[in-house]
């Protein structure tokens, strides 16, 4: 996208004309825009931004730096009711418009008041800000036995499976959702150069195209072989991967492969999301049908987040193996059980006494007796 040449805002000569104030308006969307691709922030999502900004005052018919929360209602009101927008929409503008008059008020607050003689304020408050629907909803995840059955008997029956191959590379994708919390965009992209046993103490996987925040692009990060996944990764390239094709040695074939083979190469092609989804679910269906149509990848995610957490890891170490950009968003992937409270005061318990048994230990030895 192209962005308009702007100029320096730092002058306090007041705005008369029209032409000027309008122009003023639109230096500060431009520079909004600016700071965002600078951000790294995609020219598609910033012309998104863009588009709702205009939106929005064309809807009041008043500039930037009178908007006020009323206004911001009626608009809000406004797509929602008169215009049937899914409240995701909706919250997704109301964040754009919250974004732009942050930036305003934290970087030209100064600059509006001395040209416009108005003061900048926030129109989207705690009181108007809808709610994402789409991150409100719980995906709480199965408990531990039971996603231990599922995979136990999911292993059990690959021998018998009436196609082998595409049944074990769903099980390892479903394996590395489970243990470290990949995304299933991430685990497609995987290719075979992509695991690392060199690195650190179990070996690492390169996550090449992560989520980016904000329309920002892939998010690279090394998720290291915990949870056995070193020998998860050393049973399928020794003993599976080979099967599907004689690119098994090449670095750059992906990791998980389709059957299907392209028509000028022979090579297999990569394996894509509907087929992994599709396999988590009859597996589901089969050995764990309690939880038929709800236990997803993206729920087996959070799973990981979950039973790492109640295992002792801390919140900082599960935000850098799932690829949160903000560490808010990982509390939101921890789910605990009816027990927990009772669970963790029993451990809290058990260390006090050791430490206590540890003192008494030591004072014994020092005294002699």
């Amino acid at each position: 996208m192209t962005l308009a040449v702007v100029r320096s805002l730092g002058t306090a000569q007041r705005l008369r004309s029209v032409q000027e104030l309008e122009d003023f308006e639109q230096e500060l969307v431009d520079q909004f825009a600016l700071a965002s691709a600078g951000a790294g922030i995609t020219d598609r999502h910033i012309s998104e931004e863009r588009s709702v900004i205009f939106q929005f005052l064309r809807f009041t018919g008043r500039p930037v730096w009178e908007a006020t929360p009323d206004l911001a209602d009626r608009f809000l009101v406004h797509q929602r009711k008169e215009l049937g927008l899914a409240a995701s929409t909706v919250a997704g503008k109301a964040q754009t418009l919250a974004q732009f008059y942050d930036f305003l008020i934290f970087r030209y607050q100064g600059d509006v008041h001395a040209l416009t003689g108005h003061v900048l304020v926030q129109p989207i408050d705690e009181y108007n800000r809808p709610a994402d629907p789409s991150r409100q909803a719980i995906r709480v995840p199965p408990r531990e036995d039971e996603i231990d059955l599922l995979f136990t008997l999911w292993r059990a029956a690959l021998p018998q499976a009436r196609k082998f191959l595409p049944a074990v590379r769903d099980y390892m994708a479903a394996s590395l959702w489970r243990r470290v919390g990949f995304r299933i965009g991430e685990t497609v992209h995987l290719d075979i150069r992509d695991w690392r046993p060199d690195l650190g103490e179990y070996g690492k996987l390169h996550v090449r195209f992560g989520k980016g925040s904000r329309g920002k692009g892939p998010k690279t990060r090394l998720v290291p072989a915990i949870e056995s996944v070193d020998a998860l990764m050393q049973w399928w390239l020794v003993d599976i991967r080979h099967q599907f094709g004689d690119d098994w040695s090449d670095p750059d074939a992906p990791l998980l492969p389709s059957e299907r083979r392209d028509r000028v190469t022979g090579r297999c092609l990569r394996v894509g999301d509907d087929a992994l989804r599709s396999g988590l679910k009859a597996a589901v269906a089969e050995h764990l049908p309690a939880w038929r149509g709800r236990l997803t990848p993206h729920v087996l995610r959070h799973f990981c987040a979950s039973s790492l957490y109640s295992r002792g890891m801390d919140l900082k170490a599960i935000q850098e193996l799932l690829g949160h950009s903000w560490l808010s968003t990982t509390t939101g992937y921890i789910h605990v059980h009816d027990d927990h409270i009772e669970t963790a005061w029993a451990q809290a318990n058990h260390r006090v006494a050791a430490r206590l048994d540890a003192r008494l230990a030591a004072g014994t030895t020092t005294d002699g007796r």
